[in-house]
C-alpha cells in the first residue's frame, strides 16, 4: 500500500519539473483568452478606424462598379482594374490585420509569459494515434470542453439576441434612411452590438483561465517517488556523495601525512591527540599546523614522526587546545603563540645540542594555556 501511495501523483510540481515543462512548450494556455483578446482588438480597431475604413471601402466599391468603354471591349483591362482595387482594399484593411496579428501573438503571453520552445515545433506522432484521440474525445477534459462550448454558445447567443431585440427599431429604421446615412448608422449599430457580444465572452474567460491554470498544475503533479528521484539527480546519490567524501578525506589524509616529515615538532596528549607543527622564519607569520588527529590517526602521526626523527613533546593541554582551535594547514591562534613559542624554543635548543653538544635543554614546564582552550 505504501508503494502504491508513493506512485500516485499527489505532490505539486517542483520548480525543475515546471522549468522542464516550459522547455518542452508545455504551459497553461487558454484559447478563450486569445479569442477574446483578438475579437476585442478587432472591435477596438473597427471602433477607431471604422470611419476611414468604411469610406475607403465605399470608394473602392463605387470605383469597381464603374466600367468605361475601354473595359467593356477588353476583358484584360477588367482583370487589371480588379487587381488594383483588391490591392487598395488590402491597404485599407492592413491596420486592422496588423492589430489582429500583434494581438494574436502577444495574447497567449498574458497567461504563460514569454516562451520560445523549439521542441514544440517537432511533430508528435502520438497525436495521430486514433485510439488516443478517441480517449481524449471521451475523457473528462473532452466533457468539460463540450460543456464549455455549449455554455459559450448560450451566453454569446443570448447576449446577441438581447442586443438585436433592444435595437430592432433602429434596424427597421435603416430602411427609410438614405444609403450613405444608413450605412454609417448600420456600422455604428454593428460596432456596438459586436462589442457587447464579445464582452460577453469575458464571463467565459473568467472561468476558463483559472481552470486552465488548475488543469496545467494537475498535469504536472508528481509522485513522491518522482520527487525523490529528482532530488537524487539534483543533489546526487547519497551513497556516491559519501564515497566521494571518503575519497576526498583519504586524499587529504595522505597529503597531511606527507607533511609530517617536514614538521618541527609533534605535540601529543600523549596517546589520544597528536598535532604536528612547522615554522619557517621569514616565510611564515606564525607556526602552522601541518597534521593533527586523534586515537588511531594520532598514533600514526607519532609513528611517522619517530620514523623521520621529528621531536615529540608530551604537552596534553597544548595538544588538546591545538587540536580543537587550530585549523589544519593554517596558522595557530594568537592566544597560543606564547605556549608554542616555548615549545619551538626547546626544539631549536634540542637541535643545537644534538649537533654541537653542550648542555641538554630542559623540557618546557607548565605551558600557559588560556582558559577555555584546553578541552578534554
Amino acid at each position: 500500500m505504501a508503494e502504491d501511495s508513493d506512485l500516485e501523483k499527489t505532490e505539486p510540481a517542483t520548480p525543475k519539473r515546471i522549468e522542464k515543462a516550459r522547455e518542452d512548450g508545455q504551459v497553461a494556455r487558454s484559447q478563450e483568452l486569445t479569442t477574446f483578446a483578438v475579437l476585442m482588438a478587432a472591435a477596438a480597431g473597427l471602433w477607431f478606424l471604422g470611419g476611414n475604413l468604411m469610406s475607403d471601402l465605399s470608394r473602392i466599391m463605387k470605383e469597381g462598379m464603374q466600367i468605361d468603354q475601354a473595359m467593356a471591349f477588353d476583358s484584360s483591362l477588367m482583370l487589371i482594374r480588379l487587381g488594383e482595387l483588391a490591392l487598395e482594399g488590402l491597404l485599407a484593411l492592413w491596420p486592422i490585420f496588423l492589430l489582429l496579428v500583434i494581438t494574436a501573438f502577444f495574447a497567449p503571453m498574458m497567461l504563460s509569459g514569454w516562451l520560445i520552445s523549439s521542441k514544440a515545433l517537432f511533430p508528435d506522432f502520438k497525436r495521430l494515434n486514433p485510439i488516443q484521440g478517441f480517449t481524449r474525445v471521451f475523457s473528462v477534459r473532452g466533457l468539460i470542453e463540450l460543456v464549455k462550448a455549449i455554455a459559450k454558445s448560450l451566453i454569446i447567443g443570448g447576449v446577441g439576441a438581447i442586443v438585436i431585440w433592444q435595437n430592432k427599431e433602429a434596424v427597421f429604421a435603416l430602411i427609410k434612411m438614405p444609403v450613405d446615412l444608413g450605412l454609417a448608422h448600420m456600422g455604428e449599430l454593428l460596432g456596438i452590438s459586436f462589442i457587447f457580444i464579445v464582452g460577453a465572452m469575458l464571463i467565459i474567460v473568467a472561468i476558463d483561465v483559472p481552470f486552465q491554470i488548475w488543469q496545467h498544475a494537475k498535469q504536472l503533479k508528481m509522485s513522491k517517488e518522482e520527487i525523490r528521484k529528482e532530488n537524487k539527480e539534483t543533489e546526487g546519490d547519497p551513497q556516491v556523495k559519501a564515497r566521494i567524501r571518503s575519497v576526498q578525506r583519504e586524499a587529504a589524509r595522505r597529503r597531511m601525512m606527507s607533511e609530517i616529515p617536514k614538521a618541527d615538532v609533534i605535540v601529543t596528549n600523549p596517546t589520544h591527540y597528536a598535532v604536528a607543527l612547522r615554522y619557517q622564519d621569514g616565510v611564515m607569520g606564525a607556526p602552522k599546523v601541518v597534521a593533527k588527529g586523534v586515537h588511531l590517526l594520532a598514533a600514526r602521526i607519532r609513528q611517522l614522526g619517530e620514523e623521520h626523527n621529528v621531536p615529540i613533546l608530551e604537552a596534553p593541554p597544548l595538544a588538546r587546545a591545538l587540536y580543537h582551535h587550530a585549523e589544519l594547514d593554517a596558522e595557530i591562534p594568537e592566544t597560543l603563540y606564547t605556549a608554542v613559542a616555548e615549545v619551538l624554543a626547546y626544539v631549536f635548543q634540542l637541535r643545537r645540542y644534538q649537533t654541537y653538544g653542550g648542555n641538554a635543554p630542559q623540557l618546557p614546564g607548565d605551558l600557559s594555556i588560556p582558559d577555555g582552550l584546553d578541552q578534554a
